[in-house]
């Protein structure tokens, strides 16, 4: 897959049920990692806008119209485009994150895939062993519906040790920088 720096990185593509620990880059969006097929049944919990989300999905070829979006923000953002969404929720509030996120997992199938774009971004405002717990319970729910999951890190914005434990819950962790 061609990047907007130019680079070339090739996609994860998780087998049915895997969940994936993705290593990713400071820059760009984890969504470029997905094969073509992830983004005709995806759900994304968003730290970006559904705006941009909307952008990046279309320029990996997808329609927006089959994806959901939980957005992640302090603010609020209106959206009226074709992506699904739930209502926003503040980075703070795991619970709400977490319930948003069942109602939407409600619409993968089994051969859909479910995003974190950036578990990085919630470090700063969870702590490390809630935040650990609470994508424990992502990971399962994800797998216990046979979709595929991954959850990006920023690498470099965290410790191996911090990084360790978000792949233990997963099947498997891939440097996508």
């Amino acid at each position: 897959m061609k990047m907007a720096d130019g680079e070339s990185r090739t996609a994860v593509d998780p087998d049915a049920g895997e969940q994936v620990l993705l290593l990713a880059p400071s820059t760009g969006s984890p969504l470029r990692a997905l094969p073509e097929d992830a983004f005709e049944n995806l759900l994304v919990l968003s730290i970006r806008s559904p705006r941009r989300v909307e952008r990046v999905v279309r320029e990996c070829g997808g329609d927006p119209r089959n994806v959901g979006v939980v957005p992640i923000s302090g603010t609020e953002a209106s959206y009226d485009g074709p992506l699904w969404t739930t209502e926003r929720v503040s980075p703070s509030d795991l619970t709400g994150i977490s319930m948003r996120f069942s109602a939407g997992l409600r619409h993968v199938s089994a051969d859909g895939y479910v995003v974190v774009d950036n578990l990085s971004t919630l470090l700063m405002y969870a702590p490390e062993d809630r935040l650990h717990r609470f994508v424990g319970h992502l990971v399962q729910s994800t797998r216990d519906r046979g979709a595929r999951g991954m959850y990006a890190v920023v690498a470099e914005a965290v410790s191996t040790e911090t990084r360790d434990r978000f792949e233990g819950p997963c099947d498997r962790a891939v440097d996508w920088r």
